[in-house]
């Protein structure tokens, strides 16, 4: 008894399967975790060490070299590279991409193990190296704070309440506060008053440090029970401070005596922080990844809602960024798409097949979505983009099983066989070339779903989901779909002859008996439209991955290197107050010093530089961006000429960097800086398009250096950092310990009155030999000026310079490479140094590398089963040829639509390959049984062709029409181009190509058979 027919005969396991299906479904889509982006694991950690005092190029050698040294000898690592400004050290780690994300924390624990055995032999100075490990936390909820009017201590507290708030909420796993103003005690000792009372800085710094330091004070036992003492109270105000009392010389005077004690911001922050033209700051929340995040961000929601009663007047919270909110949104638009495909399928069956064969697919249909669902649920496959997206793509093909055994049923039954007999009939033929051709259409998804990078890793789910629903859909097929058909079609009584009589079957039957006698002339004219096609494939754009159609772009402001963070923060001002007049404009968030904190995924925030301006902006909608992008360019161009300003989309998918990139490494900086500039010009000379093109080491900065005059110094008793801390004193301050307010650390700094006017050079130096102070000119000769780089990048050890550019937004990367890719390899580089491509090229090379290596295995896999259904070559080789002529449609798609051949894409053309191939091998089947009953070569390949054209046509014509839904999300509309074209084309190949193939292929051994076949002449 086959399958199909137990299904019919035993109908209470089909129905458990039923409502398994059904209310599985619902119990996983009322589950499932949601998403905005795949969960792709950033397999980076961050190791931080400050170094006070030491140049780049110091840290360089000094820091990043001995620790990078020590991590190298790991073998989980890919690459390291650093940054090294003065003073400090910034190494990045990447793991191989073999490494998944289960092993990341045994290798950070043996990367801080390495850190720290390394960090003992760095120079005295050298603060202990920060390893950072959570580098890729995404905080989704992402809201700005506005508080004008309240001070500076008030925000801090209001700040650290909110935060305080939502970590309780349940499935928060963190909140991270940036922008909060930075505050400090700042104790100005009097010049004149210090000198004439030889009170140095350092007694005044030695004050403080032990002014509110926590210190034990021991215990005492009385009674037989222990009683801890503490130490007195340290001075916990400014007035207190203040009053503090310094010795010097014998004497004791009040800190009020000779300095000036106030409370203030530290003047060169970190960041400044303004949305929508205020003064702000942000608090981006994170949720647990075993939960739901829509959940989370409601329950987030639903908190701040409770809390807004006790937020002080005046307090404002916007929303910059609320991913539960797009992942809804996306889930909704999912149930709108998915109606919409079942509804367009449906509706195409009952146009050429009748009601009861659209009711019987359709219900197979959602039958194979739901329970698609519920085993998402079950194995932890969180509803985001790529797998809602794999659904859609699935669609198409999850139909063609059902289409082929209810076509198979229907047919039999109007020839008067009983529902039984046409289940087990026309399962019996197909289900094994269906199961075949089944495994192959997901096979054609394993590359992409088994690479290791993090590619694939971003589309794993994607595989996931169309090997789930592809294998539910077969067995569905062969069980509920003849039940249905038990149930609703009718059986006929005038026998099976006249069901291929129609019109249409007549005239595709007449064409191509047509193609079979003219087999000679439709090879070569689809040999010739495939060559022209290949050859049309290179004028077709290429993407890595496409813009996102989220309505948010980004600003990147660049001033010369060594600008300050207040002139950052005022240019960005200017594009605030343009930005504030226009319509389109919902929001924006300017960040001077640094980018914003990781509230997306696939967002990469620059690093930390006084000299570099961030914002990010929000439109009511994508189509607003463009036009608004280029006013905004025009505008900024013109108002800010002394800096670098550039807008970027926000793009789908891992990625980073510059569009275009290339780098040169080598050991001497200053052959770096030349070659770059040598690449530079190629790149602007080799193409219009290059817009910006900058290098990642920036301009050289002017460092004043003292001239340390060693005799007369040593004879006053000056040392070298006598000479650094008089002038540090006379700038940015010394430390003098920390002020506590609550859980607050606010530090203290002495300096010199910020309205003292003294020359640098008439700063006084203490000498403590002498116990008297000396003018700083008497040990120093004079302060003279010299060009460092204060930006010096590092890959894997050797000193390496990124040029990077942009391109317009109507071209891709992939062009421009193209055009700059002979000028800049054409550059001589010295030996010792090396040229590389990064950027967009990279990437997307590493994602198709990673590809290739995984899809010799699918493609082998893939023909084994084809050999395997046949068993024989001739069948799978007639398959096999018409897989390249796939690319035929896509290349009149996409040059049709215009659009580029991105990622998504290139995953179009491989489900188009896998519904290609399946089509092929069930038509090749039928004619392979036709045969088998002793009817002619011709004349089998005709009836069986003419069997199949229906449930090919609408197979394809439900395919094509189920992708209209996806023509308008930016992510998928490449792909869903792809399909659309590919399968129109691709129907005609299995439909004319594989009949004609099929002919010549067994034409000669069919007459040599015929031959054999006849009676010896008498």
């Amino acid at each position: 008894m086959t399958i199909a027919r137990a299904s019919i005969e035993k109908p209470i396991l089909t129905w458990l399967l039923i409502l398994g299906c059904l209310l599985g479904g619902l119990w996983g889509f009322a589950t499932l975790g949601r998403l905005e982006d795949p969960a792709f694991t950033i397999k980076q950690a961050v190791i931080s060490t400050s170094y006070p005092g030491a140049s780049a190029e110091q840290v360089a050698r000094e820091v990043s070299e001995p620790l990078e040294s020590a991590i190298q000898q790991m073998g989980e690592i890919d690459r390291i590279t650093s940054v090294n400004r003065p003073n400090h050290s910034l190494i990045e780690v990447e793991v191989k991409s073999t490494y998944g994300g289960e092993a990341l924390p045994d290798i950070w624990t043996k990367l801080r193990a390495r850190v720290n055995d390394a960090a003992r032999s760095l120079p005295s100075g050298v603060a202990a190296p920060v390893v950072n490990d959570s580098f890729g936390d995404v905080f989704g909820l992402y809201y700005a704070v506005t508080a004008p009017g309240y001070s500076d201590a008030e925000i801090h507290r209001l700040a650290n309440w909110l935060r305080r708030e939502l970590l309780a909420v349940e499935g928060v796993a963190d909140v991270d506060l940036a922008g909060l103003p930075q505050e400090a005690i700042f104790v100005e000792p009097e010049l004149a008053l210090s000198v004439a009372q030889n009170l140095p800085a350092q007694a005044v710094v030695g004050a403080l440090a032990t002014a509110d330091s926590v210190v034990p004070a021991g215990s005492v036992e009385t009674d037989g029970q222990r009683v801890l003492i503490e130490a007195p109270e340290g001075s916990d105000s400014v007035s207190e401070i203040s009053g503090l009392s310094v010795g010097v010389g014998g004497e004791v005077l009040n800190l009020y005596d000779v300095a000036q004690v106030h409370r203030g911001r530290v003047e060169q922050p970190s960041l400044i922080l303004r949305h929508d033209g205020t003064e702000a700051f942000t608090f981006g929340v994170a949720g647990l990844s075993t939960e739901n995040i829509v959940a989370v961000g409601h329950r987030v929601d639903d908190r701040l809602a409770e809390l807004f009663a006790e937020i002080p007047a005046g307090v404002e919270l916007e929303p910059i960024y609320q991913q539960h909110l797009v992942v809804e949104e996306a889930s909704n638009a999912f149930l709108v798409n998915l109606a919409m495909s079942v509804a367009i399928v449906v509706g195409v069956l009952a146009l050429f097949m009748g009601w009861r064969a659209a009711v019987v697919v359709g219900a197979t249909l959602l039958l194979t979505v739901v329970g698609t669902l519920f085993f998402m649920a079950v194995f932890a496959i969180e509803m985001e983009r790529i797998s809602l997206g794999a659904l859609i793509i699935a669609m198409g093909m999850l139909v063609d099983n059902a289409i082929v055994v209810a076509e198979g049923m229907q047919i039999a039954m109007q020839g008067g066989k009983s529902s039984r007999e046409a289940a087990a009939e026309t399962a019996g033929k197909t289900q094994i070339p269906l199961l075949g051709a089944t495994v192959i259409g997901i096979m054609a998804f394993a590359g992409i779903g088994l690479s290791p990078d993090a590619t694939g890793e971003f589309m794993f789910s994607l595989f996931a989901v169309i090997g789930i629903s592809l294998l539910l859909s077969w067995v569905l097929a062969i069980t509920v779909t003849p039940l249905l058909g038990h149930y609703l079609f009718k059986r006929g009584t005038a026998g099976g002859a006249g069901a291929y009589d129609g019109a249409l079957f007549r005239g595709y039957a007449a064409v191509l008996r047509g193609a079979i006698k003219g087999r000679w002339l439709v090879i070569p004219a689809l040999v010739a439209i495939t060559v022209v096609c290949f050859a049309g494939f290179g004028q077709i754009r290429q993407q890595f991955f496409p813009n996102s159609n989220t309505p948010l772009f980004f600003v990147h402001y660049k001033l010369p290197q060594g600008s300050t963070i207040h002139q950052t923060s005022e240019d960005l001002a200017l594009v605030e107050d343009w930005l504030s007049e226009r319509e389109e404009v919902v929001s924006y968030t300017s960040y001077a010093g640094q980018g914003a904190t990781r509230f997306m995924l696939t967002y990469a925030a620059e690093k930390a530089n006084p000299s570099y301006g961030h914002m990010i902006i929000r439109t009511h909608g994508i189509e607003e961006i463009p036009a608004l992008q280029e006013d905004l360019e025009a505008f900024g161009r013109a108002a800010l000429p002394a800096g670098e300003f550039r807008t970027r989309r926000l793009v789908f998918g891992p990625g980073g960097g510059d569009p275009i990139e290339a780098r040169i490494s080598g050991p001497d900086p200053q052959v770096l800086r030349e070659i770059g500039e040598e690449i530079i010009a190629a790149l602007e000379g080799a193409s219009p398009d290059i817009l910006d093109p900058r290098t990642d080491w920036r301009e050289p900065e002017l460092v004043l250096r003292p001239d340390y005059a060693t005799d007369r110094a040593q004879s006053a008793g000056i040392s070298r950092d006598d000479v650094a801390n008089a002038l540090r004193f006379a700038t940015d301050g010394v430390a003098g310990g920390v002020y506590r307010e609550g859980d607050r650390l606010i530090p203290i700094t002495v300096r010199l009155p910020r309205d003292a006017t003294s020359d640098l050079r008439d700063q006084p130096v203490w000498s403590e030999t002498g116990q008297h102070f000396l003018p700083i000119e008497q040990v120093i000769d004079g302060l003279g000026y010299e060009v460092q780089n204060t930006l010096v990048h590092r890959r894997d050890r050797v000193p390496t310079l990124t040029v990077g550019a942009d391109i317009p937004p109507e071209r891709t990367a992939a062009e421009v490479f193209t055009q700059v890719r002979a000028a800049v390899e054409a550059i001589e580089v010295p030996p010792g140094y090396a040229l590389d491509w990064g950027g967009e090229f990279e990437s997307s090379s590493d994602a198709q590398e990673s590809l290739g290596r995984q899809l010799p295995l699918s493609l082998l896999v893939m023909v084994l089963i084809s050999v395997l259904l046949f068993n024989a070559i001739k069948q799978p080789v007639i398959i096999w040829l018409l897989v390249p002529m796939s690319v035929n449609g896509v290349v009149i798609g996409l040059l049709g639509t215009g659009l580029p051949f991105t990622f998504t894409a290139l995953l179009g053309l491989l489900s188009l390959s896998g519904m290609l191939i399946k089509n092929g091998i069930v038509l090749v089947e039928e004619i392979d049984l036709v045969r088998a009953e002793g009817v002619e070569l011709r004349e089998a390949i005709v009836t069986a062709c003419v069997s199949r054209l229906r449930p090919v046509v609408l197979a394809a014509a439900t395919t094509i029409l189920g992708m209209l839904p996806l023509l308008s999300d930016a992510f998928f509309v490449s792909m869903a181009v792809t399909i659309m074209g590919g399968l129109a084309f691709a129907s005609v190949l299995t439909l004319i190509a594989a009949p004609v193939f099929y002919y010549v292929f067994f034409a000669r051994s069919e007459k040599r058979a015929r031959r054999q076949a006849q009676p010896l002449p008498a």
